[in-house]
């Protein structure tokens, strides 16, 4: 049956001529920034700020550099990719149990409820190492690596200018160090046996300073790694910096994480990857330390991890007037003034944990996980109403139990964790339990429901949630997709979420709902339109006057989309968003921005652009859109007040080592006569960026 199969994919191959140039082997292929900013903005097509985009891009710009193998990738591992459903999945690891490895990534056109839609947007991501060919076996190809990269942007920002004293001789705040950022990133790593990274970078206004007793080594942010894996029952073992993505991310979290989006059904599961290195540039959620991972049993793992990290607080004098308390952890990573210097590294905080995680060929997990934090300073928010039941102490236990079931086409989580502390208001519990199902070849669903109590705390979770933190919610998600025919899709998801105490900006109990509809047509492999339409309801502090109230808001946006390819190597994406904020009882704020994309692929030149038109009534009707940028490198901007924005990005091979990157942006308004606020205005309508980058691949 299969000598039938592989006779068949032989003539398929000679019909599809787009598969030979997406699966050349990531050794030899260029690697071009714009299949991640397409896969991007299909996942985000109408985009918040409640969601790590960064954290999201680094991880995906990883997978993109070193594929997943299609035989030895785990179900947790694919579904990273989002663009699998529950049947595909299922279906490819019964097609792989009844007839053993993939011999090519052509295969995946024999696997049943496998589309050749699907399978385009796959290729990016995945590969098939060691296939058998014409030449013998080909070894999985390593990732070895330089990237330097130089950005700055050409106007003065108030933070770099002169500083003049004031009236009583006072010289004002300024940034400490020069107007440029420089990164630097190295790696060294082969898929599932090892990966040795260094990443460097300061930041505009930032000092380079060497100072080993205050722990500056010269570039303000320094992150390493060194990986191995698969050698005998030691399954991954890590020294440096690294993420752990257990379970539904109650206890630990971290990477390819996605909340509500324009993927309806696929992307509210949190798969459990293990330990993942670091190589991100947002300069907090990581652990720095080391973690194992060992199998006790073939069904039966254990990891343990432990870290240390300087992190960077807010402190203030407590009220006896004799020690120092920590009030609010910073997650900005910046370092330019010397209120932010103070900041820095000042609370160290210790983690130790372990996980255990049984797993059968059923596709049966079950897993076990303790994560005890402790600081060296006593942490206390501010003693402010929404603050209550915060975390306070310095001590934090969390012990979360999780578990998951796959029957033919249904995927079955849950997971549930309880917090304790040093202090009276620890003791809550979090709860998040779901399924995903494709309920027919065309219907796929998912159903999630949430509760995390006020005094539930948890430093390093991020499960499926409305807010920015796992903590004070309760909630439930039901989102559906629906294939009309092969062409055309159709997707929705509804939510509703409760928030039973004060949150920031909130002063009473609040509650809300917001729902997303979609539309995505595919004529031909050369055209795409999709349209959105995403409305979201909640409550928030309202003052007029002197008095204040807790209102509800709606915030709606409309998002169309068409990408279009004129020849072979020119395409073009067209897009037009608009929407608005309101208060109840209150005028709204509206804003739009359309947005013209023009992208030319030629041999070993990649030349993109855009020109965007916007303008917003204010701040609260923003519009963000998401931009192109240099490989690793992240842009998503908020389009607001009035003007006209455009970008013109070029990649260049020079040979088959040597690639460079030269990016240029400029932001021009036409209703305001400076850009920017405090010591980053611009005295000037217009901010222009410049960026340089280069890679050596050894």
């Amino acid at each position: 049956m299969r000598t039938i199969y592989l006779l068949i994919l032989v003539g398929l191959v000679t019909i599809v001529p787009a598969f030979s140039q997406q699966s050349t082997p990531p050794s030899q292929r260029i690697d071009r920034s714009g299949d991640i900013s397409r896969y991007l903005q299909d996942l985000f097509p109408v985009q918040a700020e409640d969601i790590d985009y960064q954290s999201v891009y680094d991880a995906l710009a990883q997978l993109y550099a070193n594929p997943l193998d299609l035989n030895s990738a785990s179900r947790d591992e694919l579904e990273t990719t989002y663009l699998l459903t529950e049947r595909q999945l299922s279906s490819l690891a019964t097609y792989r149990a009844e007839f053993g490895d993939l011999l090519s990534i052509y295969e995946l056109q024999a696997v049943p409820d496998f589309d050749l839609p699907t399978i385009r947007r796959l290729l990016p991501f995945v590969t098939v190492a060691g296939t058998p060919g014409l030449f013998g076996t080909l070894p999985t190809p390593t990732d070895n690596y330089l990237i330097v990269r130089y950005e700055r942007v050409l106007e003065q920002q108030k933070g770099f200018s002169e500083a003049t004293p004031d009236k009583k001789g006072n010289l004002p705040s300024r940034y400490l160090g020069n107007a440029g950022q420089y990164y630097a990133r190295y790696r060294y790593s082969r898929p599932r046996a090892f990966s040795i990274g260094l990443t460097l970078e300061k930041d505009p206004g930032e000092q380079i300073d060497w100072q080993p007793s205050t722990r500056h080594y010269g570039a303000d942010y320094i992150s390493f790694h060194a990986q191995i894996q698969n050698r005998g029952r030691w399954r991954n073992i890590i020294l440096g910096d690294y993420q752990l993505q257990i379970g539904q991310g109650l206890v630990l979290s971290a990477g390819f994480v996605l909340g509500k989006s324009a993927e309806t059904v696929q992307t509210i599961r949190r798969p459990s990857l293990g330990a993942r290195p670091y190589t991100s540039l947002t300069e907090y959620g990581y652990f720095r330390g080391g973690t194992a991972t060992y199998a006790l049993h073939r069904t039966l793992d254990i990891t343990l991890f432990a870290a240390r990290n300087h992190r960077d607080a807010n402190t203030a004098v407590d009220s006896s007037g004799l020690g120092i308390i920590a009030t609010s952890l910073q997650t900005s990573g910046l370092h330019r003034t010397q209120s932010e210097l103070d900041d820095q590294g000042s609370l160290l905080e210790t983690n130790l944990g372990v996980h255990l995680l049984y797993h059968n060929r059923r596709q049966f997990q079950l897993g076990l996980t303790f994560l005890r934090t402790s600081f060296n300073k006593f942490f206390q928010k501010r003693d402010l109403p929404y603050n209550q039941y915060e975390f306070t102490g310095q001590q934090n236990l969390v012990v979360g139990l999780h578990g998951g079931y796959i029957w033919h086409n249904w995927n079955l989580f849950a997971e549930v964790a309880h917090s304790s502390g040093s202090a009276t208001n620890s003791g809550g519990l979090g709860a998040v339990s779901g399924v995903l199902a494709s309920l027919t070849k065309k219907l796929d669903m998912a159903i999630v429901l949430r509760h995390y109590d006020r005094n539930f705390h948890s430093f390093y979770s991020n499960g499926f949630s409305e807010g920015s933190r796992t903590i004070n919610e309760s909630g439930a998600y039901l989102g559906l997709k629906y294939t009309v025919y092969r062409k055309l899709t159709l997707g929705a998801f509804v939510d509703y979420f409760n928030f039973p105490w004060l949150k920031y900006l909130v002063d009473k109990p609040s509650d809300g709902f917001d729902y997303l509809l979609q539309a995505r047509y595919t004529p031909n492999r050369q055209t795409a339109f999709y349209a959105v339409y995403h409305e979201e309801h909640k409550q928030k502090n309202l003052t007029i006057g002197k008095a204040k109230d807790v209102v509800g808001t709606t915030r709606w946006s409309y998002a169309l989309n068409a990408d279009y390819k004129l020849t072979r190597i020119l395409s073009l994406r067209s897009r037009a968003q608009w929407g608005g904020f309101i208060y109840s009882g209150q005028s709204a704020s509206r804003g739009f921005a359309l947005i013209q994309d023009a992208t030319l692929d030629y041999r070993r030149l990649s030349l993109s652009g855009r020109v965007a038109l916007f303008g917003t009534d204010d701040y609260d009707s923003r519009q963000y859109v998401y931009e192109r940028d240099v490989l690793y490198a992240f842009s998503f901007p908020a389009y607001f007040n009035r003007g006209i924005r455009h970008y013109l990005l070029a990649q260049y091979s020079l040979n088959r080592h040597l690639d460079v990157w030269v990016r240029w942006a400029r932001t021009d308004l036409t209703n305001q006569n400076t850009v920017g606020s405090d010591l980053d205005q611009i005295d000037a309508p217009h901010k222009t960026e410049v960026k340089v980058q280069v890679r050596w691949r050894f």
